[in-house]
């Protein structure tokens, strides 16, 4: 059953496709098939760059139980890079704001 679960989110900051880095504008979340992953029903992530064609996009797909440690290991790192001052938003270099 397909469930049509879709979050978004905007993205800062650059991903890897086929070829090479580009800037990433968005995060697209779904619940549902997954096409490679092994898996009945899959957490799928996008990390794409519309505007610059369907070569600047990233795809993964994860189990739930993945999804959940990615969650945990990701506050994990942003609560100790604050308590280490280690990340502010404001300090781009190089970068384009959003």
């Amino acid at each position: 059953m397909c469930t049509y679960i879709v979050e978004h989110a905007d993205m800062l900051g650059s991903g890897k496709g086929r070829e090479g880095w580009f800037p990433l504008q968005h995060a697209h979340v779904a619940v549902d098939h997954p096409v490679s992953a092994p898996l009945d029903h899959a957490i799928l992530i996008d990390f794409v760059n519309e505007a610059a064609g369907p070569e600047a996009r990233v795809a993964v797909e994860i189990s739930a139980a993945s999804a959940r440690d990615l969650v945990r290991a990701i506050q994990a790192a942003l609560e100790q890079g604050e308590e280490a001052n280690a990340l502010n938003d404001d300090a781009l270099v190089g970068a384009p704001t959003r």
